[in-house]
């Protein structure tokens, strides 16, 4: 048996039946990440020896079997975003190549609180900032689908490892489809959480009023058991809300009868592969065979949602990384420099990537004097315009199916025109500016490259929206 291909409900079971140890487990993903990563590079730090040590105190928990919790003793990979007291974390950025984070992030504070095992820090675009993984300060993730293309991003690594079997579930973070974009390209499930349904806290910050931390996984009701234990209110991330939890495993699988999904028109324009198109079109016939309704909706405002968020996204950017100056924490070119504005530009001209220094270039402008109203401002009215037209829309369907990504998995190198990369995300793009859930799942393959389906659904319905996944897969 290849434990490390298992999902989590079947490593549950072999755990709780005696048939192998956390330990055993823990070995047989560490193996995994050696002899797959060299190839793939989705790990950027492994902690062997401090998993196995987790591992083992799992394994002493459950010989004890009170109160086991479903993640107790399943080994994770997280994007190298979250904080992990000890562990390096970078951002996949050399500005942070050395950094030693005090505290943990909630999400990783609640999963060692349930006894998960933390195998390491999976690889990103840097600061979160793509959909490829190409910028990496530490090297692109190749997806192990076919080595030639990109893992998607800016969670690239978390899926690659995913769909790699290097761990049985990992976590990333979804700004604008950074988690469903690679789970898309990579053939694994993602899901993008309500806005404010997973703290943020201790997530190094991209884009604060859409970043949300969310799970890619092997099954939906993987999906689902992760869920349950990052979901909630944390005191340190006021986004978080109070909302009622659903107990999301155990309503899957709810019947589909009479569910009414929405079918917009502006995510099957141009610019759809025609057989990307193709497989989402036969998953949508086939939730109709099991007694959907399908309606024919329209949200005309799809088409700025990219506009938008290309204004917005920079602007808070322009904001989160100004504390990355080379005098608080990080790497400082402070030695070299002559005074505190050189040890500005030194550190950053040498140690920030290419696409961040666009970023930050394009938010400052956007924020500056005399063009605050004409981008910043207006974007956010584009934002109102989108969040109404979903609350609109909502009022007839239940949820919305559409095509993840626009293609599957493109070449290394293929997309050299930052614009190129930014269309990449438009059918993403608008749920993440409406805080609202969606998750991606396989639909199906063109010339051996998965297709992705994006299921959207209602602020806080997540159940609805993993019930719905749950037929498809």
């Amino acid at each position: 048996m290849d434990l490390n291909k298992l999902t989590i409900t079947q490593a549950r079971h072999g755990l709780d039946n005696k048939e192998f140890s956390s330990v055993e487990l823990t070995r047989a993903c560490l193996d995994a990440i050696k002899k797959e990563n060299k190839n793939i590079n989705a790990v950027l730090t492994i902690c062997e020896s401090e998993a196995l040590v987790e591992a083992k105190q799992a394994d002493e928990i459950m010989a004890l079997g009170k109160d086991i919790s479903m993640l107790c003793g399943i080994p994770y990979l997280a994007k190298d975003n979250y904080l992990t007291k000890g562990v390096r974390t970078t951002a996949a950025s050399k500005i942070l190549e050395n950094y030693i984070a005090p505290f943990d992030a909630t999400v990783i504070k609640k999963l060692r609180a349930q006894k998960a095992v933390l195998l390491g820090k999976t690889n990103m675009d840097e600061f979160a900032h793509g959909s490829s993984t190409e910028n990496s300060a530490f090297g692109v993730t190749k997806n192990p689908r076919d080595l030639n293309c990109v893992s998607g991003g800016s969670s690239g690594g978390s899926a690659a490892a995913v769909a790699a079997d290097m761990c049985i579930f990992a976590l990333g973070t979804d700004t604008g489809g950074s988690v469903r974009c690679p789970a898309a390209y990579c053939g694994t499930v993602g899901l993008k959480p309500t806005y404010g349904r997973a703290s943020r806290f201790g997530v190094i910050a991209m884009t604060s009023s859409t970043d949300v931390p969310g799970p890619i996984t092997k099954t939906v009701m993987d999906a689902a058991t992760v869920l349950q234990a990052i979901a909630g209110h944390d005191q340190n991330d006021f986004t978080t809300t109070t909302h009622k939890i659903a107990n999301y495993a155990q309503k899957l699988p709810n019947d589909i009868n009479n569910l009414k999904i929405g079918v917009p028109k502006e995510f099957f324009a141009k610019g759809l592969d025609t057989e990307v198109e193709k497989n989402v079109r036969v998953a949508i016939d086939n939730l109709v065979k099991k007694g959907a309704q399908v309606l024919d909706v329209s949200l005309p405002h799809t088409k700025y949602a990219v506009t938008a968020y290309y204004i917005i996204t920079p602007s808070e950017i322009s904001s989160n990384l100004g504390r990355f100056d080379g005098v608080r924490y990080g790497t400082s070119e402070a030695a070299t420099a002559k005074d505190l504005n050189d040890i500005y530009f030194k550190t950053r001209g040498k140690n920030f990537g290419a696409e961040v220094k666009r970023r930050i270039m394009i938010g400052t402008y956007a924020l500056s004097a005399g063009y605050y109203d004409a981008y910043y401002l207006r974007a956010q009215k584009v934002r109102t315009k989108v969040i109404e037209e979903f609350d609109e829309v909502f009022k007839q369907v239940d949820v919305l199916v559409t095509p993840t990504m626009p293609t599957t998995a493109f070449k290394i190198g293929a997309n050299k025109n930052p614009i190129d990369m930014y269309l990449e995300d438009v059918f993403t793009l608008s749920p993440s500016l409406a805080g609202l859930p969606a998750v991606s799942i396989p639909c199906g393959q063109v010339e051996k490259l998965p297709v992705g389906l994006q299921i959207i659904g209602k602020k806080f319905c997540e159940e609805t929206v993993l019930n719905v996944a749950h037929h498809v897969a």
